[in-house]
């Protein structure tokens, strides 16, 4: 198997790290520290996270065709897809990194089960509420819901609640064993949707859509009600529980962090490019040679993030690890800070994004007097944007940096009120 070296690999990396925290080489790390270099990568994949939704609504491209469709797509719509892939795994990873940061700063094992258990609870409660409204703008629920992001990150904290009663090392490998692993599950056969008239999901079709299926579309009964599930539990409780058992890293000196995330950040960019040279196992969607020389390339990176594969999880999170290696040596007060600032609160920037994005679209829409059909997902199927509808690449960069300059005071607001008081409801938002 080609992943089983990797797995080992990863497993024995994340129990060295776990056993290298000693007393020469640990650092002592304050209960109410911020870690600010965690804080800038999370910020900027906040920040692009906008500009994929706000790219879902409004740009013409996406409402036509898809961004990875070779024979419609360019260089740079590709780009702006695929540069937002770093969102979810970065987010996902380092919730299970903060995680664990909590228990440096003084939080018991049962105190920091009960608040994941808790938090997990109350983010499924606003997926499928605040977020979801934010997403469709409809009250109707006939779109139930659509998991994602936030969804996997409540109940990852639920399991993970579990999972840090274990040793570090254990938690750890058993992350990494899930994410290198669970593409062996690729051909077990997923639940399909073919619209009014299907025949309802079976037990054990709705179990295996929430924990693997890809874009999984269930219908709630013989209301006409459905649910959208893009984000399957399994494999990015994978990712959490790595994220877990990263924490490690930051309680070794400075110099030898550095040197850990440069190498476990090396090792799964080099093990992404030998995967997927190979084009074997680590991804359910091959690359191909393209008429186009340099969309070849672009094929190569085009991994599945619906379930998220081997290959993508090496392919974001070992240039993310990279990242945080660089990071180290970034002023924070300098141009960074803004970015630092939405690392601080990404709870409260998520929930006003979604808004900000939808609404921003909606009013360009409008603006330029077209009929905003599909911004208001009321019916599944969705409804379809008309012909011409959208604006071009250039003007959605536009109204994402619109959003990023309406959320940002917002945001330097309220970080000014986690850093002022110490209420225990803000730590859930």
């Amino acid at each position: 198997m080609a992943s089983s070296p990797i797995a080992r690999d990863a497993t024995q990396a994340a129990g060295t790290i776990a056993a290298s925290v000693s007393p020469s080489t640990s650092a002592s790390v304050s209960p109410r520290r911020r870690v600010d270099s965690i804080d800038l990568l999370r910020g900027i994949v906040m920040v692009l996270m906008a500009l994929d939704h706000v790219r879902d609504f409004v740009f013409k491209g996406t409402l036509q065709f898809n961004a990875t469709d070779f024979t419609q797509t360019t260089p740079e719509i590709f780009f702006t897809r695929w540069v937002t892939h770093f969102c979810a795994p970065v987010f996902v990873f380092l919730a299970g990194t903060g995680a664990y940061l909590q228990r440096t700063r003084g939080k018991s094992v049962h105190d920091l089960s009960w608040f994941l258990l808790t938090r997990g609870l109350w983010l499924i409660v606003l997926e499928f509420t605040i977020i979801r409204f934010g997403i469709t703008f409809d009250l109707s629920y006939q779109v139930i819901g659509l998991p994602q992001v936030i969804w996997v990150i409540g109940v990852g904290m639920i399991i993970l609640a579990g999972l840090i009663r274990l040793p570090t090392a254990v938690t750890g490998g058993l992350g990494v064993a899930i994410i290198c692993l669970h593409n062996l599950l690729d051909q077990f056969p997923t639940y399909q949707f073919r619209g009014p008239g299907s025949p309802a999901p079976t037990v054990l079709q709705w179990v295996w859509a929430f924990l693997h299926a890809p874009n999984a579309f269930l219908p709630v009964g013989h209301s006409g009600r459905i649910i959208v599930v893009l984000y399957a539990i399994l494999p990015w409780v994978g990712v959490m529980a790595a994220g877990y058992a990263f924490g490690a890293v930051y309680t070794l000196t400075p110099s030898v962090r550095r040197r850990v995330l440069l190498q476990l950040g090396s090792a799964a960019v080099v093990a992404f490019l030998v995967l997927r040279f190979l084009n074997g196992y680590g991804d359910p969607n091959p690359w191909a040679h393209q008429a186009i020389p340099r969309y070849t390339w672009l094929s190569f990176l085009n991994v599945s993030k619906y379930p998220p594969s081997l290959d993508f999880a090496l392919m974001t999170l070992g240039p993310a690890i990279l990242a945080l290696a660089w990071f180290e040596r970034v002023n924070p007060s300098g141009i960074a800070a803004p970015l630092i600032i939405f690392g601080r609160v990404p709870m409260f920037y998520y929930l006003l994004q979604w808004y900000a994005a939808h609404g921003l679209a909606l009013a360009v829409v409008v603006a330029l007097h077209q009929h905003p059909t599909w911004l208001v997902w009321h019916t599944f199927p969705p409804p379809q944007a008309p012909a011409g509808a959208g604006v071009r690449l250039r003007t959605t960069y536009l109204i994402w940096f619109a959003v990023i300059a309406l959320l940002y005071p917002l945001c330097r607001w309220y970080a000014g009120v986690k850093a002022r008081r110490r209420d225990w409801w803000l730590s859930y938002l």
